[in-house]
């Protein structure tokens, strides 16, 4: 099942899927690429970040660019 970043649970994990063109190479330098895995740690509620793990590294990305990440998890 596919979800957008910011719709995944905490400490749900899965496997990026798609990003969106506009955004892929800003997160490209942070480690955040298609067939990575991802977990979700925490989101601040009211739209604030969202802090995800990616290869061991604890990454803050706002609300705006984790809505244009797909994510492949487990159903």
């Amino acid at each position: 099942m596919q979800k957008r970043l910011d719709e995944m649970a905490y400490e749900e994990e899965g496997v990026v899927a798609k990003i969106q063109e506009g955004v892929r190479t800003r997160v490209a330098g942070m480690g955040v690429r298609v067939g990575k895995k991802i977990k979700m740690l925490t989101k601040e509620p009211l739209k604030g970040p969202v802090v995800v793990v990616v290869d061991e590294a604890d990454i803050s990305l706002g609300i705006g660019i984790a809505d244009k990440i797909i994510v492949e998890v487990d159903g």
